[in-house]
């Protein structure tokens, strides 16, 4: 028995030690650090040889740039999305423009010459390149206009980008030989080997690792104890940043030491001009007069106008300035996104523009560009910057007409006008408008709201000129015929009437309601007086603008310390409300 139970005991004793050597074994691993390396170009999405990974303060981007001829280029949609909107791309005439405070810089594809002003510049890369319908542009040319640094790597190709100099990070000493992994934990595959006495920065400090940039672009995760100061982030020092050296623009502006009052005077022919001795006697201290003189008339970016010296003259004569108003929407027929979009033509519109100021001695230009498509954005903004420099070449005050601030309308880029236009007018009404629901043309809150919104977005209030009604609509609810009980007239969303508009001026507004024995009341919540009344079983509904709701309006200009006011338009004002306005305005 004795026999037969040795080797049994025997085998289980080895198959105990060799249990414990797998227990054994297995903790011991799990103290092992792994050696795996990582690929550098599976970890930046190297795809290509000349591919460039961008690592822009201290985060790793789906951003690629291209090495071509031993120069750095970026898609030009990077560059003016992620570093400098300010740059324009012609895609018609493959041109790059870069507007300054006082200069039009051009740039033309496949050339390695650019124009700042007149004047020929040469740099020994192509500037702009054209590769499989990419715009590629080259990063030492953005740099010249833009406040950024950076430092290229090889092995894969990457640049570090700061742009961010507020809150680049301090660097901090490696302690001991250690290694960057993809994660925090021994296990997690190697990035980069880092020295003794090297520096990396803290980006974001855990309990036993942190997340680390080496200088050279890969960020990864470091032991704490390998670190000095335990992983935390050290200060911050301006000797460490990468080379940088840039000179911010500085913008200036050709304001009125006095506030705006500003009335515009629609006329839609020459013959109207006539009427300016009365527009002008009917108002009170009006410093600005825009009349509706110059549209875009076809798509080789000429105008239209009907234009007077003689009423020129007389505002002079008068001590009022005339701020010639430019429109886009008289002829239908214009492609204004055609104009806005082609280099050649945008220049011809602005040299118009110019042209008519100084022949008929204007002050100053209102520019009034409305139902525009995003698509055009850049375009239109990019002619404010052209027109500006001309505007300021000769003497002229530039102002932009806006909207109210709404998702659907930042394209036009408020702040970016207020850098070349004197004045962004901020058009505080049509809150309602002609095929909306019934409402008030401009309640208190809206205006509050659209004059607020504009400084948040960018806009000095010093710019900033709040535009407001003199017109109302009458809105007008005319019963359909009886619908029955039809499913459609059962829904609560059925309206059982249709709808339409008028604007009127404050005196036939007034006029209607005395005619009809209407009951004004106020609305405080509008700011607004408010009369309804029932004629031939139509209801007609009305949100007043009157020299109460202008006294509101222009609280809201006083309390944002404002440029001032403009009035649209002349003759649709009652002249009780210039004694409120000069009250503001004076």
């Amino acid at each position: 028995m004795r026999k037969k139970a040795g080797p049994v005991i025997a085998a289980l004793l080895l198959i105990v030690v060799i249990g414990l050597i797998l227990v054994v074994g297995k903790k011991i691993e799990q103290f092992i650090p792994s050696e795996e390396v990582q690929d550098l170009k599976e970890y930046f999405g190297i795809k290509e040889d000349n591919d460039v990974a961008i690592i822009q303060d201290q985060e790793l981007t789906d951003i690629k740039g291209k090495c071509l001829d031993g120069t750095i280029y970026l898609d030009f949609r990077d560059v003016h999305d992620q570093l400098n909107s300010r740059f324009y791309w012609d895609g018609n005439e493959n041109l790059l423009r870069y507007t300054t405070a006082d200069e039009l810089v051009t740039a033309y594809a496949g050339r390695s010459e650019y124009f700042v002003g007149n004047d020929v510049v040469k740099e020994n890369y192509e500037i702009v390149k054209l590769e499989d319908d990419v715009v590629y542009v080259a990063l030492d040319y953005v740099k010249k206009y833009t406040d950024l640094g950076y430092e290229l790597y090889a092995d894969p190709y990457r640049i570090v980008l700061t742009t961010d100099w507020k809150n680049a990070c301090g660097r901090t000493a490696v302690t001991r030989d250690t290694q960057v992994r993809v994660k925090g934990g021994i296990k997690s595959p190697i990035l980069s080997e880092v020295k003794k006495g090297s520096e990396v920065i803290v980006l974001e400090p855990m309990d036993a690792w942190c997340k680390v940039s080496t200088l050279d672009g890969i960020i990864g995760y470091v032991k704490n104890k390998a670190l000095a100061g335990e992983g935390k982030k050290a200060a911050f020092g301006e000797d460490q940043l990468p080379p940088h050296s840039y000179a911010g623009e500085t913008f200036t502006h050709n304001l009125m030491e006095e506030p705006v009052n500003l009335l515009w005077h629609q006329t839609t022919n020459v013959d109207a001009n006539a009427r300016i001795a009365t527009v002008l006697a009917n108002s009170k201290d009006v410093n600005v007069i825009s009349p509706t003189w110059f549209y875009l008339n076809d798509n080789e970016g000429n105008l239209a106008d009907v234009a007077s010296r003689t009423y020129v003259d007389y505002c002079h004569e008068q001590g009022v300035k005339v701020w010639g108003l430019v429109s886009n929407l008289e002829n239908s027929e214009v492609d204004c996104t055609y104009v806005l979009t082609h280099t050649s033509v945008r220049e011809n519109l602005v040299n118009q523009i110019i042209s008519k100021a100084l022949n008929y001695n204007l002050d100053g230009v209102n520019v009034d560009f409305e139902a525009l498509s995003g698509e055009v954005g850049d375009g239109f903004i990019q002619f404010i910057r052209e027109l500006s420099l001309k505007c300021d070449d000769n003497g002229l005050v530039l102002s932009v007409d806006n909207y109210v601030p709404s998702a659907y309308t930042q394209f036009y880029d408020r702040a970016e006008q207020a850098n070349f236009a004197d004045y962004v007018i901020v058009m505080a009404y049509d809150e309602h408008y002609a095929g909306s629901d019934a409402g008030s043309v401009a309640s208190i809150d809206f205006v509050r709201e659209g004059a607020k919104n504009t400084i948040t977005e960018g806009v000095p209030a010093e710019q900033i000129v709040l535009g407001m009604p003199f017109y109302t609509r009458i809105w007008s609810e005319t019963p359909k015929e009886e619908a029955g009980d039809s499913a459609e007239s059962a829904s609560e969303d059925y309206v059982n009437y249709d709808l339409s508009s008028a604007a009127v001026s404050m005196a036939e507004a007034r006029s209607r309601i005395d005619a009809n024995g209407a009951q004004i009341t106020w609305l405080e919540d509008c700011g607004q007086n408010y009369a309804q009344y029932e004629q031939n079983g139509v209801t007609y509904k009305i949100w007043l603008e009157d020299a109460k709701s202008l006294d509101l309006k222009l609280q809201v200009m006083k309390e944002l310390d404002l440029a001032g006011a403009a009035f649209w338009k002349a003759g649709m004002e009652t002249a009780d409300v210039w004694e409120t306005i000069t009250s503001y305005l004076n």
